[in-house]
């Protein structure tokens, strides 16, 4: 079973590459942003609630992304491992998921994350932004601020796994190709 966190800022391409990975290995592919859409799509009051804060550049709070990861783990427990995306974000977010796991009697295999810089980030969000439909990615000033919050709050889970030697870093600049094969060297080195 493959348990991976798929890392990097708003932008670094883990949206692509994750779906690419979760095909290949046959993973339940996680990402918060898309859980979180689904509940704005439907209405929901924490949907309503997510897009405000999304709206605004901020992160959605932890108990309810939580909860939503505890949900989607015991739904797929006998399946090859999962592909997180998009969390976690905090380190208090790691160590929620490390428990959480550990509950459900599987672990964290590593992290794998896609470097880019902030002008190329900024650059890529704003042409996404173009087709997403997404307030948040068609405001340079609100990508800045998600980079920041990024720098700031998610950066450090980096150095969460890092000391338990389960990170790989990976450049992510170059053909879709290219990074994919990075990362599938790297994840088949966990």
């Amino acid at each position: 079973m493959i348990n991976l966190v798929l890392f990097g800022p708003p932008g670094a391409g883990k949206g692509t590459q994750s779906d690419m990975i979760k095909e290949k290995y046959n993973l339940v592919h996680l990402s918060t942003g898309d859980l979180l859409r689904g509940e704005i799509k439907a209405g929901t009051p924490l949907g309503i609630k997510a897009k405000e804060l999304m709206d605004q550049g901020q992160l959605v709070p932890d108990e309810v992304v939580i909860g939503m990861i505890d949900s989607k783990i015991k739904a797929n427990k006998e399946g090859n491992g999962f592909i997180f995306d998009g969390f976690p974000r905090t380190v208090a977010q790691a160590e929620a998921l490390d428990g959480l796991m550990s509950e459900n009697g599987i672990a964290i295999s590593g992290m794998v994350a896609l470097d880019v810089d902030e002008e190329e980030l900024t650059k890529r969000i704003l042409k996404r932004g173009e087709t997403s439909g997404r307030t948040d990615d068609q405001n340079e000033d609100l990508i800045r601020n998600r980079v920041k919050e990024y720098n700031t709050k998610t950066a450090p889970v980096a150095n969460f796994y890092e000391a338990q030697g389960k990170y790989k870093a990976i450049g992510g600049v170059g053909s879709i190709e290219e990074i994919f094969t990075n990362l599938c060297a790297a994840i088949d080195s966990l």
